[in-house]
């Protein structure tokens, strides 16, 4: 494993990069609203990766910056790299059926002892290539080529951002879980002023951050965030709360947050009106309705890109700063020469991701511009 020094997710991406509200980075490009009359879309919901419609918003997208960029040849083929079988492989079949595009796509995580390799079937007759090792990129392009779909000037490739491009997926995205973590923790600190217990944050965001309450939390960080921020204040148990949503007495998160509202003359300083805010996001079908937790995720995440000197090694930056997964970007700046068009997909907020005005001001870059160090491995000799 080595260090291949400073740079940004950008340097291969340009600025061709959607966030979870679809709206690309590049202004030239069309956002969900421009496209929601066209593809029949209702006006107060943005969808989710795994959704055919998100799909169908992506592919205009792609048209749209292959447009762009002058080039000649139209999309034949759709190429993807991500780390989760079921939201990035569902997300790639519905893209590759949208755009009537045939495609592979490449999902790696690090795990395990020996190296391995699956190819699988998708819903719609595409091909997924699993691995645990993210060196094997460099055979997933002679893959592709064999297969018939080479990586050229008729290909579109959709990197996923984050635990792919950057803070690679079984190798360095624990470092992407602290900083929301934190983010979780600063923000909650900062509402309950002198009533923040450490000790019991910690458990409770333990303990609802487990898989058996997704069905409840919908695996949201926002909900996850607010439930905190209200147990914090005294306003539930955090046993009883957890009882009632196992038992089935509290079915969904909307029905926590009615209850809360019915008792809001009973929350503590000043949450009543955070309270507000986001119950009015969440009415409205807002995804990130807890904005103050996004910005401070982002700076959480900002944090952590390219705060170890470059003397550090490979281990402390596995540890402590989120990285570039030089094997993604070894191949995209490859591909990118043979005239594919490359795009980055995140499902991260657009508050998470982005800087506000002011922020920008004072110097802090998007995630996809922010520079941090690329570690991984070299392509072997054959």
């Amino acid at each position: 494993m080595n260090i291949y020094g400073r740079t940004s997710v950008s340097e291969f991406l340009g600025d061709n990069v959607v966030y979870r509200n679809l709206e690309p980075v590049d202004e030239r490009l069309p956002i969900l609203d421009d496209l929601r009359a066209d593809l029949g879309l209702p006006a107060d919901r943005v969808p989710r990766k795994s959704e055919a419609d998100y799909a169908r918003v992506i592919v205009r997208i792609l048209d749209a910056a292959r447009a762009l960029a002058g080039a000649a040849q139209p999309i034949e083929r759709l190429l993807f790299v991500g780390d989760t079988r079921l939201n990035d492989g569902t997300a790639f079949d519905n893209i590759c059926q949208a755009g009537g595009w045939p495609g592979l796509a490449f999902i790696g995580a690090r795990k395990g002892d020996e190296p391995t390799v699956e190819v699988v079937p998708t819903a719609s007759g595409q091909s997924v290539y699993l691995s645990n090792r993210w060196a094997a990129l460099y055979e997933f392009d002679r893959f592709c080529a064999e297969r018939g779909l080479p990586v050229d000037e008729k290909a579109a490739v959709i990197v996923d951002l984050d635990k792919t491009a950057l803070g690679a997926r079984g190798r360095n995205d624990h470092v992407i879980n602290q900083a929301r973590v934190q983010a979780v923790r600063d923000t909650v600190a900062d509402l309950l002023g002198a009533d923040f217990d450490e000790a019991a944050f910690t458990a409770v965001y333990g303990r609802f951050n487990d898989v058996e309450f997704h069905p409840f939390t919908t695996d949201n960080q926002d909900y996850l965030a607010y439930l905190c921020l209200v147990v914090g204040g005294g306003l539930f148990d955090a046993d009883r709360l957890a009882d009632d949503i196992l038992g089935g007495r509290l079915e969904s998160f909307r029905a926590f947050i009615e209850g809360v509202d019915a008792r809001k003359a009973d929350l503590p300083g000043g949450l009543a009106a955070i309270h507000a805010a986001i119950y009015t996001n969440v009415q409205a079908g807002d995804p990130t309705p807890f904005k103050a937790f996004r910005r401070q995720e982002f700076q959480a995440t900002i944090a952590r890109m390219g705060c170890l000197p470059d003397s550090a090694s490979v281990e402390e930056l596995f540890a402590e700063e989120i990285v570039i997964t030089q094997e993604v970007r070894a191949v995209a700046l490859e591909w990118r020469d043979r005239g594919a068009l490359l795009f980055g997909l995140s499902d991260k907020p657009d508050e998470a991701s982005l800087p506000t005005a002011e922020q920008a001001a004072q110097g802090l870059p998007p995630i996809h511009r922010a520079e941090t160090h690329a570690v991984g491995e070299a392509e072997q000799a054959s």
